[in-house]
């Protein structure tokens, strides 16, 4: 649809906050490399109660994107994929309107918990609440396709297995609780150095074992089922890049951790607890510098979700 023949909403909301939730792996495995020149992956990811909050209004006096954020290291114009979310979201649509979006970003940058991704993702929701779109999340994962592998998971959390380049996602049902305690070092991982590092110490691409196949084939799994499958790929040329982060994971399981790792390609590790209370006294007992950040959050507890319209 070309400029002039688009349409502006009318009899819609005007104002919309949107939640906006951290991920975590709980599994992560790459695979082979596809034609494309990605790599083909399986995860089991799940939201955790660490979130951003976007709140989006509609300027029907402008056409222009405008996005906010107190964070200095949040890049505010049309790279950011909050930009470029809402530029889909109103190409698809056919729509030419002005929007205000504000970020109040808790989510640390580069860290593995995909809150860009996440961010990409509330605003693709948002906007389908505030201009009466009402599409299904096929629909909104297929236009938010080019713009991130993580994006589409966002649509069916809390928990879901990710394949492919990550285009698809299988809802799933997680049985049990458990309470994680992430890790921040204060730094980042690039992804594409993550990748290639990995690929280039590799002889052949590995085979998804038997057992985390008959999870794809699953409804509901459980915490106990689970844990002993958990695993990420990228653990050992991460560590071997950055020794601090091999030393969370093992402050983590000295602390008591039934499991820990690191989550996408870092540099945030979790720590697995069976309690609320058992993670917050593993995170006094770990001596955190001056320059890391440490949560306690429930899993699966902070769904993509519109809290208001008005």
């Amino acid at each position: 649809m070309d400029r002039t023949s688009r349409t502006t909403p009318t009899d819609t909301a005007t104002l919309a906050k949107v939640s906006s939730p951290a991920k975590v792996n709980l599994v992560l495995r790459i695979l082979d490399r596809r034609p494309d020149g990605y790599h083909n992956l399986w995860s089991l990811m799940q939201t955790v109660g660490l979130a951003d909050d976007l709140f989006i209004s509609l300027d029907p006096s402008s056409t222009d994107i405008h996005l906010s954020c107190a964070h200095p290291e949040v890049p505010l114009g049309p790279t950011n994929l909050i930009h470029r979310a809402a530029r889909a979201v109103l190409d698809r649509a056919g729509i030419e309107i002005g929007l205000h979006i504000e970020l109040e970003k808790r989510i640390p940058m580069g860290a593995g918990l995909g809150g860009g991704s996440s961010n990409a993702a509330a605003t693709v929701l948002g906007l389908n609440r505030l201009l009466g779109l009402k599409w299904t999340a096929a629909t909104m994962t297929e236009v938010t396709a080019s713009l991130g592998s993580d994006i589409p998971f966002f649509f069916s959390a809390p928990t879901a297995i990710i394949s492919g380049r990550g285009e698809r996602v299988t809802p799933l049902r997680m049985t049990g609780s458990r309470t994680l305690l992430l890790v921040n070092p204060g730094f980042g991982v690039e992804t594409a150095w993550a990748y290639r590092t990995l690929a280039a110490g590799r002889s052949q691409s590995p085979r998804l074992a038997e057992s985390l196949q008959r999870l794809t084939d699953s409804t509901t799994v459980d915490w106990g089922t689970l844990s002993p499958l958990m695993e990420n790929d990228f653990e050992p040329v991460v560590f071997a890049a950055h020794p601090t982060l091999a030393a969370i994971k093992a402050a983590l399981l000295a602390a008591g951790a039934e499991s820990a790792f690191l989550s996408g390609t870092g540099a945030t590790v979790f720590g697995v607890f069976q309690s609320k209370e058992s993670a917050a006294l593993a995170l006094e007992r770990l001596e955190i510098r001056p320059e890391w950040k440490a949560w306690v959050v429930p899993t699966a507890a902070s769904p993509l979700a519109v809290q208001a319209v008005s």
